[in-house]
């Protein structure tokens, strides 16, 4: 395998550049963020990556301090991969990513693969203004992803919330897109009956408002 490459630049972002800047690479960071995941997890949503690739970027980001690997205890007995705390600092870059792209997502291409998780980096600001703390289990068509809100960064796992969430949100992706493009808040969703706001508590109803 050749050596990695540098760019040689005495530059923050270079050096950033250096550790992140491989193809797949953050797309792994996306995958990582709901939690630890397993090979197979990360390949099957990966759609588009080879093994080998995967392979090495694991490898490259374990060299750089952004991953860890451990095995789980029996009965799973299997090996997941994690983010370590600077790995973690990744999400704000991955939010401004998706923020800015965001506003690619027109229409679905045909060739397009869709998990419902990949839309909780864009929403997850949107949601984040609210000024409220707690968790939000969001419904999609494409299935459903949680967000936690306040009281430390934000965070977002794949499937529903672990524990009873303190709002939920149901809605299509199209909704979903207009809403992290700032086109469309929670509350002007809700009276258009684009969103439908489930719950009761000080989550909710900022929700409804907003």
């Amino acid at each position: 395998m050749s050596p990695r490459r540098s760019y040689d630049q005495y530059c923050a972002a270079a050096r950033a550049l250096d550790a992140v800047g491989d193809r797949w690479t953050l797309l792994v960071v996306r995958e990582l963020l709901v939690g630890p995941r397993r090979y197979t997890d990360l390949h099957a949503d990966l759609p588009g990556v080879s093994t080998d690739v995967l392979a090495s970027r694991l490898k490259d980001m374990e060299q750089q301090g952004l991953t860890t690997r451990r095995r789980l205890p029996p009965p799973a007995a299997a090996y997941v991969y994690e983010l370590t705390a600077r790995g973690r600092e990744l999400l704000p870059v991955l939010e401004a990513l998706a923020a800015w792209g965001a506003h690619g997502l027109d229409e679905r291409r045909p060739t397009d693969a869709v998990r419902a998780h990949w839309f909780a980096l864009p929403l997850l600001r949107s949601l984040a203004r609210t000024g409220a703390e707690g968790v939000v289990e969001v419904r999609l068509d494409e299935g459903r992803f949680h967000v936690r809100l306040g009281a430390g960064p934000e965070t977002y796992g794949d499937g529903p919330a672990p524990t009873a969430p303190d709002a939920g949100l149901t809605l299509d992706a199209a909704t979903c897109v207009a809403v992290s493009r700032g086109e469309l808040t929670v509350g002007e969703g809700v009276r258009e009956g684009r969103i439908e706001v489930s719950g009761e508590g000080v989550l909710a109803k900022a929700l409804r408002a907003s």
